[in-house]
């Protein structure tokens, strides 16, 4: 009986190595690295002649000497009155997080309100909601209301989220379209993966099965009608990469796609009326000192949003 259970086992053993040995590996994905002719706005080496191509310098990112900024949202109407803003979120361990609201057409900062500290990797706005990574793998949620008049108001006020933080599959990245919610996380050495989330009015988050495939490193996420655009990186000295990627397909191999490289330390990643603009975290206190350090850019960087998906129409 011993003999026979033996033997059963080592042929269980080969079987099993055989049809892992038959799975198909993730094909590598080849990101544009050709650097030749480009003209740098920024500091530091050529991260691509596609990303000079299309970005270009825009708002300063405030509080740098002391913050380190992650996520990036955007806020249309934010005061009633027709005018826009863009949402930075930042953190410093051991205090307060802080949300920065950034006027778009002047550049200028609005306000800027302090949240409980967590790294505050994603920020988004739907249904009179404000979205943001909270600790862990969870999801806050703060009144518009709220923001509106803690954003309007001196110093830097604080403002306290709404409920319990929803705890999610993965909330290092958030973006969002219409009424739903895109969350996910962040992986080193292997693709992440991300949710989908509908959002009721009361910003209650329901998940929607099936999972998506997201490349590795992925720090930031903007959606459009048909397309994902993707921040990733890792590492000081090594440059990130902008994925653009065609809505459909879950599975990132059998979707269509363009990789391209971009400088070091990319984060969050927001669309506002057909620009995208790029946060970078390098420009921080933590970074812009270090030699180790790419290219320190203490700016967003914008490009048009069909800059990027004519890429992969």
């Amino acid at each position: 009986m011993a003999k026979r259970r033996s033997a059963i086992l080592t042929a269980l053993i080969t079987a099993g190595a055989a049809l892992t040995a038959a799975l198909p590996a993730h094909a590598a994905i080849s990101c544009d690295t050709d650097t030749t002719g480009g003209s740098t706005f920024y500091d530091g080496p050529s991260a691509s002649k596609k990303y000079d191509a299309r970005f270009s310098n825009s708002a300063s990112i405030p509080n740098l000497s002391t913050q380190t900024p992650q996520g990036a949202g955007t806020w249309y109407n934010w005061d009633g009155s027709g005018k826009n803003l863009l949402l930075v979120g930042s953190y410093r361990d051991g205090a307060d997080s802080q949300i920065y609201g950034i006027d778009p057409a002047t550049g200028s900062t609005v306000g800027i309100v302090a949240i409980a500290e967590s790294h505050v990797g994603g920020i988004t706005v739907s249904k009179g909601w404000a979205f943001v990574s909270g600790a862990g793998s969870s999801i806050r949620k703060y009144s518009l209301t709220a923001l509106r008049d803690a954003m309007k108001a001196a110093g830097t006020p604080y403002l306290t989220q709404v409920g319990t933080a929803r705890d999610v599959a993965g909330a290092s990245f958030i973006g969002s379209y219409g009424d739903s919610l895109f969350a996910g996380t962040f992986n080193e050495t292997g693709r992440g993966t991300m949710y989908e989330y509908k959002i009721a009015d009361d910003g209650t988050l329901t998940t929607v099965a099936g999972a998506w495939e997201v490349p590795t490193k992925t720090q930031g996420l903007t959606v459009t009608a048909n397309h994902f655009i993707y921040s990733t990186s890792y590492g000081r000295g090594n440059r990130s990469n902008i994925y653009v990627v065609k809505r459909g397909q879950k599975d990132l191999d059998a979707a269509a796609l363009s990789c391209f490289r971009a400088p070091s330390m990319t984060e969050g990643i927001t669309e506002y009326n057909g620009t995208a603009y790029l946060v970078y975290e390098s420009g921080s206190y933590l970074y812009a000192s270090d030699s180790a350090t790419l290219n320190v850019i203490p700016r967003m960087h914008k490009a048009t949003i069909s800059s990027l998906t004519s890429l992969v129409p």
